[in-house]
C-alpha cells in the first residue's frame, strides 16, 4: 500500500507532536496544523487522503469544521478524535460524514489500525463501483431474481415469450410488471417489432375506444383527420395493457372482439381493420373478484389468462433485495454524475427493516432521493429511511395509544414504560422523534 497523505488538526501541541512523529514513523506523509482555521489551507497544500481532527477546539470544533471542508472536499476522509468521547458525539460525528470516530488517549498501533482500516474501505467500495461500470449487463433493470420466487418468475416468463399467446401479470403496484412485459417482448419473434403500451387508469373513459382501435376522420368534432389506435401502431409488435383492471366495462366486449378476430374496427368508420400484435396485460387487481361483482367480463379474462404469471411483492423475496439495492445505486450514481457511493450498515439495516409496500418502485424512490440529497459518499440512516407516517398521523396514534393504556387502570411505572415503546412502534424505531414526541432527550430515552 502506498503510504496515505495524512492531515492532523489538534490545538494541543504536545499531542500533535506525537501524533506526526508516531504516525510518520508507521509509513504516513503527515503534515499537522494547531490551528483549524488553516485547514482549507492546508488541505490545497497537502491533498490529504484521510483528515484526523480533534473535536474539542476553541477556535472551531471538529464537527464543524469537517463540514466546512465537506462542503469543498466532499469525498475527503475524516476521522474524528476526543477526550471527552460520548455515544451520542460518535453517532453525531458519524452521521455528519465521519468515516471513524476514536477516544484519546490511544496508542500509536491502535490509531494506525483506524486510519489503514479507513482508507482500505474507502478503496474496497471504489472497487466494487468500478467493476459495476465495467461488467456487461446480464440482466433487466428491475428483475433482479437471487430468490427462488423471482426464478420461477423469470423461467414461466422465458418459457412463455418463445409462444405467441396471451400473458396476464398480476401482482402488486411496483413489483416490475413492466420491466416483465419488455423481456417477453424481447425475448419472442417479435423483438424487432414495436411494444407499445396504454395504460388502462390513465386515460379518460371516453377516450379508451378511439386510443385502442383509432379513428377516422369526422367520427366526432376533433376528429380533423385519420388516426391509428394502439393495436395498429403495434403491427407486427407486442401491445402492453397495464392496469387492465380498470379497462371501462363498456369497452370490454370490444376489446374481446378485437383478441379473438385480429381486427378492430376504428371509431367513426364502417368496416374492420386488420391488426397482428402479441397480447401482454398487467393488473394489480383481484379480476376473479371484479368478474364476481359484474365489474370485468368472464369472457375477456379467459381470453387474457392464457398463461398467467403472478410476481411476488419484494418483502416475499427478501434474496432480491441486496443485489436491487446494488444495482439501482449503481445505475442512479451514473445517471445522475454523482461519485461512488456506499450504504452504511445502519442505513442497510434500514432498508432490509422495511416491507417495502411500493415494492421495487419504492425502492428506486427512497434510493434516488438519498443519493440525490446525499451529502457524502455513503449512504446514511437518515438519508434511506422511508416515509412512514407524517408527524400529524404519528401524534395521533400516539393519543390514540395513550387513552387505551389509561383505560386499562395500570400504574404509572407500567403505562410509561409501554407508552414509551408504542411510542418507538409508532416512528419504525426512529429514536430522535420518539425522544421528540415524548418531549425529552435521546440519552433519557436511552436510560429509560
Amino acid at each position: 500500500m502506498s503510504a496515505t497523505r495524512l492531515l492532523i488538526i489538534d490545538d494541543d501541541p504536545d499531542v500533535l507532536d506525537w501524533l506526526v512523529e508516531d504516525l510518520s514513523g508507521r509509513g504516513f506523509q503527515v503534515l499537522g496544523c494547531e490551528d483549524p482555521t488553516l485547514t482549507l489551507e492546508k488541505i490545497e497544500a497537502h491533498r490529504p487522503e484521510i483528515v484526523l481532527a480533534d473535536v474539542e477546539m476553541p477556535q472551531i470544533r471538529g464537527l464543524d469544521l469537517m463540514e466546512r471542508v465537506h462542503q469543498d472536499h466532499p469525498g475527503l476522509l475524516f476521522v474524528l478524535m476526543s477526550g471527552f468521547a460520548t455515544v451520542d458525539l460518535a453517532v453525531e460525528g458519524l452521521r455528519r460524514g465521519a468515516a471513524d470516530f476514536v477516544t484519546k488517549p490511544f496508542t500509536g498501533p491502535t490509531i494506525e489500525q483506524v486510519l489503514r482500516r479507513v482508507r482500505r474501505e474507502r478503496a474496497m467500495r471504489r472497487e466494487v463501483v468500478r467493476l459495476r461500470a465495467t461488467r456487461v449487463p446480464s440482466e433487466d433493470k428491475g428483475l433482479i431474481a437471487r430468490s427462488q420466487a423471482m426464478t420461477t418468475v423469470l423461467s414461466r416468463i422465458d418459457r412463455a415469450a418463445r409462444t405467441d399467446v396471451p400473458i396476464l401479470l398480476t401482482g402488486e403496484s411496483g413489483v416490475g410488471k413492466s420491466a416483465l412485459a419488455r423481456r417477453v417482448h424481447e425475448a419472442g419473434e417479435r423483438r424487432k417489432g414495436p411494444l407499445l403500451t396504454l395504460n388502462c387508469a390513465a386515460l379518460p373513459v371516453n377516450l379508451v375506444e378511439s386510443e385502442l382501435f383509432g379513428v377516422r376522420k369526422g367520427a366526432f368534432t376533433d376528429a380533423r383527420q385519420d388516426r391509428d389506435g394502439v393495436f395498429q401502431q403495434a403491427r407486427g409488435g407486442t401491445f402492453f395493457l397495464d392496469e387492465i383492471g380498470e379497462m371501462p366495462l363498456s369497452v370490454q366486449p370490444k376489446l374481446l372482439h378485437a383478441l379473438e378476430s385480429g381486427r378492430v374496427r376504428p371509431v367513426g368508420a364502417t368496416a374492420d381493420v386488420a391488426v397482428d400484435v402479441r397480447i401482454i396485460a398487467a393488473t394489480n387487481r383481484d379480476l376473479q373478484r371484479m368478474v364476481a361483482e359484474g365489474r370485468f367480463r368472464e369472457d375477456l379474462l379467459f381470453r387474457l389468462d392464457v398463461v398467467r404469471v403472478h410476481v411476488p411483492p419484494l418483502r416475499e423475496r427478501p434474496a432480491d433485495l441486496l443485489p436491487l439495492i446494488d444495482t439501482i445505486l449503481a445505475e442512479l450514481c451514473e445517471r445522475l454524475a454523482r461519485p461512488p457511493m456506499a450504504i452504511s450498515r445502519e442505513a442497510m439495516a434500514v432498508l432490509v427493516a422495511h416491507d417495502w409496500p411500493g415494492n421495487v418502485r419504492e425502492l428506486r424512490n427512497v434510493l434516488e432521493r438519498a443519493t440525490v440529497l446525499a451529502q457524502h459518499d455513503a449512504l446514511l440512516a437518515e438519508d434511506v429511511r422511508p416515509a412512514s407516517h407524517p408527524p400529524v398521523q404519528a401524534t395521533k396514534n400516539v393519543d390514540q395509544a395513550l387513552a387505551t393504556l389509561a383505560q386499562a387502570k395500570l400504574p404509572l411505572s407500567e403505562i410509561r414504560e409501554r407508552y414509551i415503546e408504542t411510542v418507538l412502534e409508532t416512528v419504525d424505531g426512529n429514536k430522535s422523534e420518539a425522544a421528540r414526541l415524548l418531549g425529552i432527550d435521546r440519552r433519557t430515552l436511552y436510560r429509560r
